[in-house]
């Protein structure tokens, strides 16, 4: 009975108030993509591990690890709120782990679809080298 549970309560809502104002960028979202996560056998990381890096900024959905040659040394990070997700770029973004620095950017479906179109860039590889005679 001795407790004021309305002023509380407005502490609480005026923070979320607070952090609901703030605009952020449109690229900011809720999955992150790492690069640069150690990738030798010796020195690789484990899922847990990697929880325990990015856990402490945030609930975490889900983490995917790179497991084929061209996708070593990545990982995506999905976390439950989007701020929790800045919290975590901001501050692991060149975190050092076995000697790399981490490189941490806010997942964007176009750029990695055109990344990961091996066939489309062949192709337009092609036809640059017929263009110049090569």
């Amino acid at each position: 009975t001795g407790r004021c549970l309305p002023c509380e309560r407005g502490a609480f809502s005026a923070a979320m108030d607070r952090r609901s104002a703030a605009r952020l960028p449109p690229e900011v979202n809720r999955i992150l993509y790492v690069r640069n996560l150690p990738y030798k056998t010796e020195e690789m990381l484990s899922t847990e591990e990697i929880y325990d890096i990015f856990g402490k900024y945030g609930a975490i959905r889900q983490i995917r690890i790179g497991n084929k040659p061209e996708t070593r040394g990545t990982a995506f990070v999905v976390y439950e709120d989007i701020y929790d997700a800045k919290n975590a770029l901001d501050h692991l973004s060149g975190f050092n782990v076995c000697g790399r620095y981490l490189i941490v950017l806010y997942y964007q479906q176009t750029k990695m679809a055109q990344r990961l179109d091996p066939v489309q860039k062949k192709a337009e590889l092609e036809a640059l080298k017929r263009r110049a005679g090569v």
